[in-house]
């Protein structure tokens, strides 16, 4: 699926870069040397394929793709912070950001699969810091050039929309925030879900009826975030 045409255009501009350009070899030579790569190579810019720019309400951000494999030995990452496909077992992070909705959110039940694109659609850009990873090692593409382009994201998002809510989940993901404009933007800070961090003060965060709270008052839609049972 291809990105939405502002996100496009800005893909296209960082695809002539240095930086890009070395990533994107490395990625390529490791997936031709037998690397599995996660998630499949149309998947890496999905995020971008249901939100443009200027469009975008609230960003969840996330540190790198899930590593692990999951039904059908189908990989768990396709391009969704958080997300997985249908039919792929819900991993332990999701199953804390589920616990914290059925907490949060009132009418929230948790659904059979963990399958965001209807945040998405909404305008919910689901995010990595890393877009890529190893199977089975998680971090295994920090530091390849991932980072300065998602920064990129995070400024052109600051720049050029009206205003959008930040979330942002665990170490990596909150250093971005030191490219967004406050003013603008709110940015919701907090422990990442994953069961190592979660009881550190994920839980009882009620960052989803936050976001809703702010994007109200500054006259946009909110989020539904109940999922599709099914």
């Amino acid at each position: 699926m291809k990105p939405q045409l502002k996100w496009q255009h800005f893909i296209e501009q960082q695809a002539d870069k240095p930086y890009f350009v070395e990533l994107q070899t490395e990625i390529k030579n490791q997936r031709a040397a037998g690397e599995a790569i996660f998630p499949a190579e149309n998947d890496v810019f999905n995020a971008f394929s249901f939100v443009d720019l200027t469009d975008v309400k609230v960003v969840i951000l996330g540190q790198d793709p899930y590593h692990g494999v999951g039904g059908d030995n189908q990989s768990q990452a396709h391009g969704l912070s958080f997300s997985v496909n249908h039919g792929i077992k819900i991993p332990p992070s999701l199953r804390n950001i589920y616990k914290e909705l059925s907490d949060d959110i009132s009418d929230f039940r948790v659904p059979e699969h963990g399958n965001l694109i209807e945040w998405a659609k909404q305008g919910v850009l689901l995010l990595n810091t890393v877009l890529t990873v190893k199977q089975g090692q998680a971090h295994s593409h920090a530091k390849l050039g991932w980072e300065k382009f998602t920064d990129g994201v995070i400024e052109k998002l600051s720049l050029e929309n009206e205003g959008c809510v930040f979330i942002l989940w665990g170490s990596h993901a909150i250093k971005k925030g030191k490219n967004i404009d406050q003013n603008k933007h709110a940015v919701l800070t907090g422990p990442h879900p994953s069961p190592l961090s979660a009881y550190r003060g994920f839980f009882g965060c009620q960052h989803f009826s936050k976001a809703n709270k702010w994007l109200t008052k500054n006259n946009h839609k909110p989020i539904n975030w109940i999922i599709s049972q099914h």
